[in-house]
């Protein structure tokens, strides 16, 4: 699994062309202040291993860069592009689904951007270090 997350000041999306047939059916635009967004590319191999294990992961790596950044608030995007392999779209919805009730009962806010589009995106990120933070978990 690739992630790739930012802390950016505004975060916004607007809904772009439908690319998979799974795509979330009410996909409405969204709007963050002062949070992390996460590009999260799910690869095949995390299938091999327990969902929880890559739930537990992720989760716990969010949770660390948000502490990092002051921030209680995280949007998981699905974003398909940090590598060749990829999961399978059933197991990384269920990924998100579990990683999401994991930071929530943390006291997190979390959001995910609509599943199965591309999105037009907007986001302001400072320039500090910890405003970026790339890892391979």
């Amino acid at each position: 699994m690739k992630v790739l997350c930012f802390y950016a000041d505004h975060f916004s999306y607007t809904i772009g062309d439908k690319n998979h047939e799974a795509a979330d059916e009410a996909a409405l635009p969204g709007r963050f202040a002062a949070c992390i967004v996460a590009y999260i590319h799910v690869e095949e191999e995390d299938e091999a291993l327990d969902l929880r294990s890559r739930e537990k992961k992720l989760s716990n790596h969010l949770k660390w860069v948000a502490r990092k950044n002051n921030s209680q608030q995280i949007v998981l995007h699905s974003f398909a592009h940090l590598s060749d392999s990829k999961a399978s779209i059933h197991f990384t919805r269920e990924l998100f689904a579990a990683t999401r009730a994991r930071l929530q009962n943390g006291d997190y806010q979390v959001a995910e951007t609509p599943f199965g589009y591309f999105l037009n995106l907007n986001m302001e990120a400072p320039g500090h270090s910890m405003a970026r933070i790339w890892a391979d978990l």
